[in-house]
């Protein structure tokens, strides 16, 4: 096979060592990745800050596109398609850790307030690869989760998928879709002025899924009426000039990294390389177990969960405290809060640049569960 050439976002880890196996490996910040630097490139691997289209596809040589994200808005489909391009997307690499991010965003909140979880209705939006473990999360904490997820519905017929309207009622409500504008079920602006109208009041709101999911000018409204309990964002609009005035007003805010956890990201990289040798018709010559450092010790969380698991599903304040500052140990969430929320007085081009620079340099975090 005629040596290849292969463009890799530099924040794909261990891309070098994978894709070398398969040719000449260059790497770039995702946001400079133009149909300049594609001229003579075979396959390319990006993360999500890159739109990956026609515009930047078209002229070049590009054969092989993989994300190794979940998410896939950046990526015009149709347009690969149209040009021939086989395409991957690494959906549901990350999806435990996201899980875990918002378990540790609800277990801070409710040990800041004094509060327990078990008996809260927690409706998710979304119950994909990242929702319907998030749905494990809340079970095991005791809450009662209220899924709405539409084309799931249709596909399965069940009414355990319930309508957008069922989880008006719910205690917090946290959105795990894509973004989409068009076909049977849009997210964009899914949760809007009618939807946070209408939400019980003292609600907590989470999105991890898509910024464009949450309209953030009527998520200004909601809390201007102080008809929301909290808010916890990782995805905003205009990432990365992310609007500081809603950073300064959530609860928690964080650069879009719920996903970024070691295992999270090594798993899109070992799916796409995977992939990429599929399409080309060759061996694997890299493994991710080879790549995946030792597993640390589990979550220190003994005397808390015995094997049924009861023991998460019955804890008071005092417990849920207590387990919170155990998570905390793991993965720090307000660390990340506090990063973010130190570049709120920044203009947009400063606040833009940092965003990126917190995701680049993010932290080992391992996942916990």
């Amino acid at each position: 096979m005629p040596r290849l050439t292969v463009l890799a976002d530099e924040n794909v880890p261990f891309a070098r060592e994978a894709f070398g196996t398969l040719g000449d490996v260059r790497l770039e910040h995702g946001r400079r990745i133009l149909p300049a630097g594609l001229a003579d490139v075979d396959l390319l691997v990006v993360r999500s800050i890159t739109r990956v289209d026609a515009a930047l596809l078209a002229a070049t040589p590009v054969r092989f596109v993989g994300t190794a994200t979940s998410g896939t808005d950046h990526v015009a489909e149709p347009d690969l398609e149209r040009l021939g391009i086989a395409f991957y997307a690494a959906r549901g690499c990350n999806a435990a850790a996201v899980a875990e991010y918002m378990a540790a965003a609800w277990l801070t909140l409710a040990a800041r307030r004094g509060e327990t979880l078990a008996g809260r209705r927690v409706g998710v939006v979304g119950v994909g690869h990242v929702g319907s473990l998030v749905v494990q999360k809340a079970r095991a904490l005791g809450m009662e989760p209220v899924l709405n997820d539409p084309p799931k519905a249709r596909h399965s017929g069940s009414a355990i998928y319930r309508p957008l309207d069922d989880l008006l009622d719910c205690d917090i409500v946290t959105c795990h879709t894509p973004l989409t504008f068009d076909g049977p079920d849009p997210t964009v602006r899914l949760i809007g002025e009618a939807f946070l109208a209408r939400l019980k009041p003292g609600a907590w709101l989470c999105n991890a899924g898509r910024g464009g999911v949450v309209d953030e000018a009527a998520l200004h409204r909601a809390l201007d009426a102080g008809r929301l309990g909290a808010v916890v964002l990782d995805v905003w609009d205009h990432e990365p000039a992310i609007d500081s005035r809603l950073l300064r007003r959530v609860d928690i805010g964080t650069p879009h990294i719920a996903g970024y956890s070691l295992e999270g990201k090594l798993n899109g990289t070992g799916m796409v390389y995977d992939a990429a040798c599929r399409f080309l018709g060759v061996e694997p010559a890299w493994r991710l177990a080879d790549a995946m450092p030792p597993r640390p010790a589990g979550l220190p969380i003994g005397g808390f969960a015995p094997e049924s698991g009861a023991g998460f599903r019955s804890l008071d304040r005092a417990g849920i405290a207590a387990l919170a500052a155990r998570v905390a140990e793991a993965y720090p969430i307000l660390r990340d809060d506090e990063a973010l929320k130190a570049t709120a007085s920044m203009d947009d081009e400063g606040r833009g640049r940092a965003f990126d620079l917190l995701r680049k340099m993010y932290p080992v975090r391992r996942e916990f569960s």
